[in-house]
């Protein structure tokens, strides 16, 4: 049977269609992973390209492993073997390892942290306000994305505040390079540079990859789409899938401009839309193509589905948020009881991580398990990353970016220019940091006062690591905590409330990782090898029977049989912004709010509940809200509301579904 039979006419048509670029799109729940897996199938079984010359980019690792689980399905190993599925940082990465040589980088350069970029900027733009920070780290971020240098931002831009950020941008990428270092976005842009430098290393890449498939193309940025034509060159063997009415990431450089671009930049482009919904009923569907038919299009198009009308979409207006939370555990208890479903059926859905903690009281409240994403992972917090640095740092001294953590969070007497030094030396020598500092040579580089206290630290490094391979691993933790006084770190940086709870973290992630090498038997120099894997933990929500707490940027891409969508007023979705923002980009902003509604809307299979709080706690006043834009825009005028509170509360509906219980239960015998 052809891998191809089981798919719908046009999800074959976008599979058959293999004689120049197509863009294939794909309408929520219409099955554009299944197109893109059976498309890389088909091309290698008709030998058309062995596996080794196609690669298929997206965007979250879960994407790549969930489609490279799904290839394995369709070919063997050894027809596999070789296939590039990865996203396209993890591209970038490949690229800059293999042709370090050639953009003046070592082999083993480091690739730093988001948090370890902010410890540069800070000490570049010597701000002390971690929120002005974290602004210029995303502006340099948006920069790079757009493929802007410091010298175009400060000869091109009327903003004075802007061109003073393109000189702290300026000295930031000095540093990188002074590191022999790049971080999160110079992975693609640098692939785009050495690119464009370099034609033969370009040719060389084209002739390696002769087949592209991009998932979520809508979210490329101008620096991923630019690096996407300059691997498809001329002769375009590209399939690129998306959804223009799913483009929520404007924020982070993403630009539907691409989209539109294809069609000019591929004047033969094939587009294939697939419009048929594998996902949720009748009515949420027509909801949601009643809510983006408010916005502009690229391409129209209409999902449909034949499973059915299914249950009524509701619209809940609540007296405020903490009601709408407290409301919304005991109809999700109800709900469960009733249709003898599971918790992990059931999702609550909101524009913003503050929204989560009434949810998550009401929930605890009801004893509801429940699992949170969107916000920060435990293992990204700034203060976990500190004592990470160290465990990785004695597992392998020659781990760039945790020498620069390590030696610089608490401060140990060593400034920038000493490592800019260290930094210069040691890419001459072609060494790490840790290395270049151990070598006599470099003692003449610098002076004596700046010498100390880097020799200070490689001595310290080394007395540790000798203990982290002899000692319980618990016991080095705690007594290095000490050494380096790392409790005084945190609240001399922060308020007492927040440093006393960043150093409860700190206890608790010192006391699991103790307990882990007791109950492992292994070191912490062991523990400290597979450091990586400690986030992964964090994955393991995805298995549980629990309800999912999450945003609605980090639930695209899910789906779940029972939805609520939550505080959808006016001020929240859509988002009311912030001050200064430029008002000819309102209508864009709103655009893109309305996609990130229609995308809530679209992650429900079965049943779709909406909520908006008449009041709202802010600080600590309560304030007024309107009903948001898009629940007029959803076309639900009549459509059944939720009864109100005071008629038959879910509370009420809970123990009349108890006692129905009770008196259907057979008598105990």
């Amino acid at each position: 049977m052809s891998v191809s039979d089981t798919l719908n006419a046009p999800q074959r048509a976008a599979v058959l269609h293999v004689d120049g670029p197509c863009l294939v799109l794909a309408g929520a729940g219409s099955g554009k992973t299944r197109v893109i897996t059976h498309k890389i199938a088909h091309l290698v079984t008709h030998g058309m390209f062995q596996a080794r010359q196609i690669a298929a980019l997206t965007f979250t690792n879960k994407a790549a492993s969930e489609m490279r689980q799904r290839v394995g399905t369709l070919l063997d190993a050894k027809a596999a073997r070789g296939l590039t599925v990865s996203t396209f940082h993890a591209l970038g990465l490949q690229i800059l390892r293999q042709e370090a040589d050639s953009i003046g980088l070592r082999p083993r350069f480091s690739i730093l942290s988001a948090d370890d970029g902010r410890g540069i900027l800070q000490d570049l733009s010597a701000s002390t306000d971690p929120s002005a920070v974290k602004r210029l780290q995303g502006r340099i971020s948006l920069w790079k994305n757009a493929m802007l240098t410091p010298d175009a931002v400060e000869s091109t831009s009327p903003d004075p505040e802007a061109v003073l950020d393109a000189r702290v941008y300026r000295s930031y990428q000095a540093t990188l390079r002074a590191y022999h270092a790049v971080d999160f976005d110079d992975l693609i842009g640098r692939a785009v540079t050495l690119f464009d430098e370099h034609q033969d290393v370009l040719y060389r890449w084209q002739s390696k990859l002769r087949y592209l498939l991009v998932d979520e193309v809508q979210d490329t940025n101008a620096c991923q789409y630019q690096l996407l034509r300059q691997l498809a060159g001329e002769r375009a063997a590209l399939t690129a899938v998306g959804d223009d009415d799913q483009a929520i990431y404007a924020w982070r450089g993403a630009t539907l401009d691409n989209l539109a671009s294809l069609q000019t930049d591929y004047p033969n482009l094939r587009v294939i839309k697939l419009e048929q919904n594998y996902r949720s009923s009748g009515r949420i569907l027509s909801a949601a193509n009643s809510l983006i038919a408010a916005n502009p299009k690229l391409f129209e198009k209409k999902l449909w589905s034949e499973l059915g009308p299914g249950d009524a979409v509701t619209i809940s207006p609540m007296d405020d948020d903490l009601h709408e939370a407290e409301s919304i555990a005991i109809r999700v208890s109800a709900h469960r009881f009733e249709r003898e479903t599971k918790w992990s059926d059931y999702a609550v859905l909101y524009r913003g991580n503050h929204q989560a903690r009434v949810f998550e009281e009401a929930l605890r409240k009801e004893k509801i398990p429940y699992v949170l994403s969107g916000g920060q992972s435990f293992f990204e917090r700034a203060e976990i990353r500190d004592l990470m640095s160290w465990m990785r740092l004695f597992s392998n001294v020659d781990d760039d970016p945790a020498f620069i953590r390590a030696i610089t969070v608490p401060k140990r007497g060593v400034g920038t220019a000493t490592l800019e030094a260290l930094g210069q030396y040691a890419g001459q020598r072609n060494v790490s940091l840790f290395e270049a500092a151990c070598e006599s040579a470099f003692s003449m580089r610098v002076a004596a006062r700046q010498l100390e206290p880097i020799e200070q630290f490689t001595a310290f490094v080394n007395r540790y690591r000798d203990r982290a391979e002899r000692e319980p691993g618990g016991r080095v933790l705690d007594e290095l905590l000490g050494a380096i006084d790392y409790r005084a770190h945190l609240f001399d940086a922060a308020d007492e409330r927040g440093a006393q709870k960043r150093w409860q973290n700190v206890l608790d992630f010192a006391a699991w990782i103790g307990k882990r090498c007791e109950e492992d038997g292994k070191n912490l120099i062991e523990v400290g090898q597979s450091i990586a894997l400690l986030s992964m933990l964090e994955d393991k929500s995805e298995e549980v029977d629990a309800v999912r707490l999450s945003t609605l940027h980090a639930a695209k891409g899910l789906e779940f049989g029972h939805v609520f969508l939550v505080g959808i007023e006016e001020g929240v979705l859509p988002h009311k912004g912030h001050e200064g923002d430029d008002p000819a980009l309102q209508p864009q902003r709103i655009e893109e709010e309305r996609r990130l509604m229609y995308v809530g809307v679209t992650r429900a299979r079965r049943s779709l509940s909406i909520s908006w709080c008449r009041k709202r706690r802010r600080a600590r006043e309560h304030q007024s809200c309107e009903p948001s834009r898009f629940i007029a825009e959803l076309g639900l005028e009549q459509a059944p509301k939720v009864a109100d509170e005071d008629t038959i509360s879910p509370r009420q509906r809970m123990a009349s579904l108890s006692a129905l219980l009770m008196k259907t239960r057979p008598p105990k015998i």
